[in-house]
């Protein structure tokens, strides 16, 4: 066979024979016309006529045959996906029609020729995807109720569906603004060429979008919780939008825990604690939204944020200009913490430092200091003259302990215990065991020489911040730092200061105090809003004179405050770092006190500042039993994993403990909040211990409604005895993020299209597209043949070039 691009002649054996009776019939005509006495053009186009016409019959001689591949009818898999989510129920501008119904009539009613072609050529599958992707039989099911549009989680389910099977496509319907990926696409290694088609068009929709909602909260007492709210507002030209932020709910204590089998319980408010106006550009505007608020009390708070028009705050959705309303409002929650911080303060002497820190810190309902304070160092042992036969130090008197068994006696240090929990807490002392120790977020130290601790207390210092997570914060003093001897100790390794470095230089006895570039960037550093009126407080300081010199840093630690001498000589004031798991400081002035003895307004500065401080050391550290909600992996936006992590007093995993969980449903509008949090429903679930992670255990949570939901672990040890409790809130809108956008996501699908060697097919295109699929590459193709000889096009061809030669010749009288 002679292959000439797709046509084949198998006739060879006529090769030659033809050839020359070719040439020889064209030698013919060209004799026969030398002699005409036509023009020359005339001539010539008769000569090519007559030669085209014979060359076609010659070629039908050789038997040409059309070959080219198609895809063998009934052996490639062809897929339909249609989505089922509610964005599907969108009219667009000028429409008539949803989304859903256009795509229903192609789908189910009447008889569509695409749909036809499709069944004779390919093993059509089809298939409705919204929060997954479900078989189907004619696209009866199609109700557009779906909450989400799990657009790559359900291809990735149909390629597993698919594996090892010829696929030729996928016939993808849908608006392309999908709810489980964003802007990038996923991985589908072994996807089938996609052929979205797009539902919806790109007209302006009158629309107000809450785009996106991000909370930040520290643990400072500058804007503690800020809310920032993005609304997109189309074709609401020149209007005022208007945003709110509604407290719906908030977390307190529980006065009747055995009823409920929980400690805290929801109480439902229905307070407006903040509202912005803005007035909306012309087309489609971004508007910005930015709230500060102050939750008063700890615990767990949730609230609504919700844009209207202004005209339209107070009406209901049936009165309502947008398109919708699901898009309108995001439920936010804030948790401002449960127990208070418990924070550790050793001191080798009673001094003012305390006083002030212990009263700063009593302005803050989340941190409790409890303090250890020595009076008294070790004496010789010898028998005191005023009290014949007297063994215990009379300096201990008064303190509670003057029997012969708990009285402190020469050779022991005397130490007084303040606002401790109980008659146990730090009986012994310092604590010696990580059980004891490890009950605190942080240390302080102040004024403590380094023999006051055993090396094996320094060594459980030290796992205190590395492995538990802690704080440790050490200030200066005559006993501090180098002075105290701690150069060499396992306390020196974590601090963020070199002590095996002294400075040589006399120092002069005051010194000024500035804050660093890094020492700007850190809001626990400042006390005011503004940097000009942060640079004027500081200004105002008073020189401290109690300074532990040190010069060098380690790597990794950062230099947040300096000070300087009356000569110009700089020197660290406070250096922080990360240790292992926890954070270390080290403050160099030894009377931060003096600050806040010259008027009322410094020493609200001072005693900030303190608390300031005490929150950025405990603000990081791991709480014993901790509980996490997240979006369960599937795509499906309503299934949230619930993730319990416990640990035991040493902070080791807890294995083979039981650990209950109560989920509690808060409802979105005020309209369902329930008034008696006594009788509200909860849900009672069992976490099962996790495969991979020591002491971590998992639940699974279906929230179908929408709107928060607040969860509390209940952890019980093998012995009956419960580990603690841990409270967290998730909230649940599938519906904000399905109609986050009414425009189709072309781009999204143009990409989707292209990254798998499919195209974009318009809806009016189908039919065509239904016919050419055959002939586009498929894993399984047959190859076809038609012979040319007798089609209609040759033939016309040879008999066109005979009538418009004669026709040439008659018009110039030529016989």
């Amino acid at each position: 066979m002679i292959t000439f691009a797709t046509i084949l002649f198998s006739n060879r054996a006529w090769v030659g024979p033809i050839a020359v009776g070719v040439v020889l019939l064209g030698v013919a005509i060209v004799w026969s016309w030398r002699r005409s006495p036509a023009q020359g053009w005339v001539a010539g186009a008769c000569v090519l006529l007559k030669l085209a016409g014979i060359l076609a019959l010659a070629l039908c001689l050789l038997d040409p045959l059309w070959v080219g591949e198609r895809a063998r009818p009934g052996a490639n898999v062809f897929g339909i996906i249609a989505d089922n989510s509610q964005s599907l129920k969108m009219k667009d501008a000028l429409e008539t029609r949803s989304r859903g119904d256009i795509l229903r009539e192609q789908l189910t009613s009447g008889a569509k020729g695409w749909r036809s072609t499709l069944d004779e050529n390919f093993q059509v599958r089809r298939y409705t995807f919204d929060a997954r992707l479900q078989n189907t039989k004619d696209f009866s099911e199609l109700n557009f109720e779906g909450r989400a549009s799990a657009l790559g989680s359900s291809l990735r389910t149909a390629i597993e569906y698919w594996r090892g099977q010829p696929v030729a496509g996928v016939l993808l319907f849908t608006d392309g603004n999908a709810t489980d990926i964003g802007a990038d696409l996923p991985a589908l290694d072994g996807c089938p060429p996609i052929y979205p088609v797009v539902l919806g068009s790109d007209s302006t929709i009158q629309d107000i979008a809450m785009n996106k909602v991000g909370v930040s909260q520290t643990a400072f007492e500058d804007a503690p919780v800020t809310v920032q709210a993005e609304v997109n507002a189309s074709g609401f030209d020149g209007s005022s939008i208007t945003t709110r932020l509604i407290e719906v709910a908030t977390s307190e204590m529980n006065t009747n825990a055995n009823k409920t089998n929980s400690v805290s319980r929801i109480v439902s408010t229905t307070n407006v604690v903040a509202q912005s106006s803005q007035r909306a550009g012309g087309g489609e505007s971004t508007l910005n939204f930015r709230f500060q608020i102050h939750p008063a009390t700890a615990g767990l708070h949730f609230y609504q944020v919700e844009a209207r028009a202004a005209d339209e705050v107070d009406q209901s959705s049936a009165q309502s200009r947008e398109a919708t309303l699901a898009n309108n409002r995001q439920m936010i929650m804030v948790d401002r913490g449960q127990e208070p911080f418990r924070v550790l303060y050793v001191s080798g002497r009673p001094n003012w430092e305390y006083k002030f820190l212990n009263r700063a810190i009593q302005e803050d309902s989340q941190v409790q200091m409890v303090a250890l304070i020595r009076v008294a160092k070790r004496e010789p042992k010898f028998e005191f003259l005023g009290r014949q036969g007297e063994s215990s130090n009379p300096l201990f008197r008064g303190f509670g302990t003057n029997d012969e068994e708990t009285a402190r006696g020469y050779d022991q240090p005397v130490l007084i215990r303040l606002n401790t929990k109980d008659a146990l807490e730090l009986r012994g002392g310092f604590p010696k065991t990580a059980e004891e120790l490890y009950r605190y977020q942080a240390v302080i130290i102040g004024d403590t020489e380094a023999e006051f601790f055993t090396r094996d207390q320094m060594a459980l210092l030290q796992r205190f911040v590395s492995e538990r997570g802690g704080g440790f914060l050490m200030l200066g003093g005559a006993e501090s730092f180098r002075e105290g001897n701690y150069a060499g100790t396992p306390i020196a390794s974590m601090l963020p200061v070199y002590l095996d470095r002294p400075v040589d230089a006399k120092l002069p006895g005051e010194f000024k105090l500035t804050l660093t570039r890094e020492g700007w960037l850190q809001p626990w550093t400042r006390l005011r809003p503004v940097e000009s009126e942060e640079q004027t407080r500081l200004e105002a300081m008073p020189a401290f004179e109690v300074f532990n010199p040190l010069r060098e840093i380690k790597p990794g630690a950062s230099v947040l405050a300096t000070v300087s001498d009356a000569n110009g000589r700089t020197y660290p004031a406070l250096a922080v770092q990360r240790f292992g798991l926890g954070r270390t400081a080290a403050l160099m002035i030894g009377d931060m006190w003096a600050w806040g003895l010259q008027d009322e307004e410094k020493q609200k500065d001072l005693a900030k500042a303190w608390r300031q401080m005490v929150r950025w050391l405990v603000s990081d550290v791991p709480p014993r039993i901790s509980v996490t909600a997240e979006a369960a992996p599937g795509g499906d936006p309503s299934e949230f994993r619930l993730t319990v992590k416990a640990r035991d007093e040493e902070f080791k995993p807890l294995d083979n403990a039981t650990v209950k969980l109560v989920v509690r449903p808060i409802a979105a509008g005020s309209e369902t909040r329930n008034p008696k949090p006594e009788t509200q429903n909860f849900v009672q679930l069992t976490a099962d211990a996790s495969v991979g992670e020591p002491g971590a255990y998992t639940a699974t949570y279906v929230a179908r409604e929408t709107g928060a939901y607040s969860v509390e672990a209940t952890v019980t040890e093998a012995d009956g005895k419960i580990a603690g409790h841990a409270a967290t809130g998730w909230t649940s809108d599938p519906a904000a993020e399905e109609f986050h956008s009414l425009k189709p996501n072309r781009a999204l699908l143009e990409n989707l299209a292209k990254k798998t060697g499919g195209e974009i097919v318009a809806m009016a295109d189908l039919d065509k597209f239904a016919r050419k699929l055959p002939e586009k590459r498929s894993p399984v193709m047959e190859t076809w043949s038609k012979p040319l000889w007798h089609t209609p096009l040759v033939l016309g061809f040879a008999l066109a070039c005979f009538v418009a030669e004669w026709g040439i010749r008659r018009w110039k009288g030529m016989p």
